[in-house]
């Protein structure tokens, strides 16, 4: 008797597929759902693989403009940078993903999700607070947290052994000495030979984007038009092209920035869980993007709402991060970085060239910017007398400093 249904977050690797096989012998009827969010998947074969291992349904469903719309591009509105440094590709599609997983799950009436993320990582925690979010009464089933699971598969050698006695078709390539996730956004890289921090990455590693030492010689000059914080189009100046659906503008600043090595970093980040882990990300387009949104942003912005803005930037990148996207603090303050968008409008002419994007120019109908009043040339509407006035009072406090600490000494 079936011990109810389970949908499985599935990616048709090795993991997945014995955990499908698992799953089934522990008494689950299993549906496996594999979300395109950008990876480069044979998803054909995906299915008959699910299919053939024993999976009651397949769902495979194109994420992509959703991924970006709903995800990607509120990130780019924060600036949404973790820890300095990282643009937080694998911590957008996570919650992405996990709110279709329950979706399925409530349409098919299922008891039970799963999904193949570690014990020791952030997606555990990312895609089972997003399930219980929306689906308050699921129950999870995380295999790599269940002892009679994690005591029998100590390492890919217990797996593949495991898929050769289920007729698991194996990998035909051999594995690359280190993990990897892709999706539009990024690709990352961890574990291996890459838990040492001290190893420089493999040359061979990097899969989005070219070795800026080897990129063109000819830089792309883009210009990138915003309208409330969002491109709404992006065009190559030289060429005389132009791409104006948020999936297409994405794919195409990707293309771009992978082109000219764009968008590399390799960090010591820390997790949720309480380690530190070292991480390779590469993230093209969403490098261009954040420069260029950054350079319109000041030009347009109040500089005392901005400085709160960026606090609530940093705070958003912390909560997406933890996976904490459908909590109402992170509601709270998406709806306060859309307010601060509303005057973010223009366009910005940027150079992409050898890993660098450089700003060549910004205009907006909506600048803070006034050339008269800042020319060293005209005097404009400002009385230079003023300022002494303005550097006295803020003077105050050095003066009673000084006095206070001449009294002690």
């Amino acid at each position: 008797m079936s011990k109810g249904t389970v949908v499985l977050a599935y990616s048709g690797g090795l993991d997945t597929s014995c955990i499908l096989v698992w799953l089934k012998e522990q008494g689950y009827d299993v549906i496996a759902f594999l979300a395109n969010i950008g990876q480069d998947e044979d998803f054909d074969s995906a299915r008959k693989k699910a299919e053939n291992l024993g999976a009651k349904k397949v769902f495979i469903e194109d994420l992509r403009s959703e991924f970006v719309e709903h995800f990607i591009l509120p990130a780019v509105q924060a600036n949404a940078v973790y820890e300095d440094r990282y643009l937080l590709g694998t911590a957008l599609a996570r919650p992405c993903i996990a709110r279709r997983l329950v979706q399925i799950a409530q349409k098919e009436q299922a008891e039970f999700i799963s999904h193949g993320a570690t014990g020791k990582g952030n997606d555990q925690i990312r895609f089972e607070l997003t399930s219980y979010a929306l689906y308050s009464d699921v129950k999870v089933i995380a295999p790599w947290r269940i002892p009679e699971f994690y005591n029998r598969f100590k390492g890919r050698k217990d797996l593949m052994e495991y898929a050769q006695k289920n007729d698991i078709p194996l990998p035909i390539t051999p594995k690359a000495p280190w993990s990897m996730d892709a999706n539009l956004m990024h690709i990352s890289y961890e574990s291996g030979v890459l838990e040492d921090p001290k190893c420089s990455a493999p040359t061979d590693l990097y899969l989005m984007t070219k070795n800026p030492d080897e990129a063109p010689n000819v830089p792309d000059v883009l210009e990138i038009e915003f309208k409330n914080g969002v491109p709404i189009k992006v065009t190559n100046v030289k060429a005389g092209s132009s791409k104006d659906k948020p999936l297409e503008m994405f794919m195409y600043l990707n293309e771009i920035g992978g082109k000219h090595g764009v968008g590399r970093i390799d960090i010591v980040e820390n997790r949720f869980i309480g380690m530190k882990s070292r991480g390779i990300y590469e993230t093209p387009g969403g490098t261009i993007l954040l420069q260029a949104h950054l350079d319109i942003e000041t030009f347009t912005m109040d500089k005392e709402v901005r400085r709160i803005k960026q606090g609530l930037g940093i705070k958003f990148s912390e909560l997406v991060y933890n996976g904490f996207w459908y909590s109402p603090e992170c509601d709270f303050l998406l709806h306060c970085i859309n307010k601060s968008q509303e005057n973010v409008e223009g366009k910005v002419q940027l150079s992409v060239y050898k890993g660098q994007v450089y700003i060549l120019g910004r205009e907006s109908p909506k600048s803070l910017y006034n050339e008269d009043l800042v020319s060293m040339d005209k005097q404009g509407d400002y009385d230079p007398c003023d300022a002494s006035g303005f550097i006295r009072v803020n003077a105050v406090r050095y003066v009673r400093i000084k006095s206070q600490t001449s009294k002690t000494t």
